[in-house]
């Protein structure tokens, strides 16, 4: 019994060791607390962070750089100072520093002074997740960080935190699954108040590059600030930030435009199932058009599942209308043979052309089945069947026919293959007195118009 325990309680361990090796490793970083290896001296020279503010519980673990109040700003001055961080990385003595801090930030080095001079200084509002760097022994050493809120740092045009002001450690987003974290407090950084594995939020790119960044005053939440990119606060434009923006209508833009569009206002885009693509198409959002919300405040997007474009289901009525006009298309193609029928009439009206040879005894069945070539167009035969089958007897009337049988061969006639034996023989037979017997059956309709056929031939 004690073995099986024994067994059981190390197959235990084992397994939590795994779940933990599952997780990655996050080094936490407090708000005022000077790193061990830092590129510059953490002596307050470069920037100073705010130590009592607390994180803010975010609306969203993913957060698009351009959301409205994602960071703090103040009024104080040399948060960051960003000539003097200049001055650290073009002086000649720290030019392996330089390299390696231009190599993270994707720069050759006689490009840092125009590359700094585009960020722009900020604080954290929330616990927010980076890919920070060390310095040591010469090279610059990546580890994934939780900086406090509270911390300065200077973000780029898209609002992505760049540099941590402090010490002049380059930063980069933080690229690993957020939900499989350990947050490591240690080295002095000791888990600060407020602080919820909830709340820790990972910036992603905005959809365009920023001109200015809406800031919340720290000092006077009540207060916003819109900081041009770029610059250090000399420009800054104060607003109220309690005043409530309506929803605009959404639906039908991408999730880029929709969120640049409540961007605009001052209201954050978030969706249920985290960031979707750019372009994913918005059906709806929560609350919906109208709402007045005050500043910051998120925006639920719903998104299409399949991804599709907006513009899709206007698209579908075109598509409808060229499949309507395939049938129509179709029409005229079939008229075109109806209008072949009249061309059709004309060699029946040559028919008594025909009669010429019929003049010769043996060949009048010939003709007879000689007329249904006018019937190559066999789909033609069923609209004009009478008229050609009645020309035909036009025919046998200028041999000898008789004046009963006729009628009953015309329908007979209709069927080629029934004509020529009706037609055969007593045809010739009969004496011409039929004539005015075979005007009779004209009275029907269709022979009376080839009566005047036969007078001219």
């Amino acid at each position: 019994m004690v073995r099986r325990l024994a067994v059981l309680l190390a197959a235990a361990v084992i397994l939590s060791g795994c779940t933990e090796q599952r997780l990655f490793a996050v080094r936490a970083v407090a708000a005022g607390v000077p790193s061990l290896a830092p590129f510059f001296e953490e002596d307050g020279s470069l920037g100073t962070d705010e130590t009592k503010l607390r994180p803010e519980q975010a609306h969203s673990g993913l957060q698009q750089g351009n959301t409205p109040g994602l960071y703090g700003g103040t009024q104080k001055p040399k948060v960051c100072d960003v000539d003097r961080l200049k001055d650290f990385l073009t002086d000649p003595r720290n030019r392996q520093k330089a390299r390696e801090w231009a190599r993270i930030v994707g720069i050759t080095p006689d490009r840092i002074e125009g590359y700094i001079d585009d960020l722009t200084p900020v604080l954290l509002r929330h616990d927010t997740l980076v890919k920070n760097h060390d310095y040591k022994k010469g090279k610059a050493v990546a580890f994934d960080a939780l900086l406090e809120a509270g911390i300065a740092v200077l973000v780029n045009d898209q609002g992505l935190p760049a540099v941590k002001c402090s010490c002049g450690n380059p930063l980069q987003s933080f690229d690993k699954d957020p939900e499989k974290i350990s947050v490591k407090f240690e080295d002095g950084n000791k888990k600060w108040d407020g602080y919820e594995k909830s709340d820790v939020v990972t910036v992603k790119p905005a959809p365009e590059p920023l001109e200015q960044i809406a800031l919340i005053d720290v000092d006077n939440p009540d207060q916003g600030i819109n900081r041009p990119v770029g610059s250090s606060g000399e420009n800054d434009e104060p607003f109220d930030a309690t005043k409530q923006h309506a929803v605009p209508r959404v639906a039908g833009m991408t999730f880029d435009q929709a969120s640049q569009r409540l961007s605009e206002l001052g209201l954050a885009a978030t969706s249920s199932d985290g960031l979707p693509p750019g372009d994913a198409a918005v059906t709806g959002s929560d609350p919906g058009p109208g709402t007045e919300l005050p500043f910051g405040e998120a925006v639920t997007l719903s998104v299409a599942d399949d991804g599709e474009e907006p513009g899709t289901p206007p698209k579908s009525d075109p598509s409808d209308e060229p499949t309507t006009d395939d049938p129509t298309s179709d029409d005229p193609p079939s008229e075109e043979p109806t209008t072949d029928e009249p061309t059709t009439d004309d060699p029946t009206s040559t028919g008594p052309t025909t009669d010429d040879p019929d003049t010769g005894d043996p060949d009048t069945g010939d003709p007879d089945t000689g007329n249904p070539k006018s019937s190559e167009p066999t789909t033609d035969r069923p609209t004009t069947g009478e008229p050609t089958t009645i020309e035909p007897t036009t025919a046998v009337p200028t041999t000898p026919t008789t004046s009963s049988t006729p009628p009953t061969v015309e329908p007979t006639s209709a069927e080629p293959t029934s004509a020529k034996p009706t037609t055969a023989e007593p045809t010739r037979s009969e004496p011409v007195t039929s004539e005015p017997a075979s005007s009779e059956p004209g009275s029907s309709g269709a022979p009376a118009s080839s009566e005047p056929a036969a007078g001219p031939a």
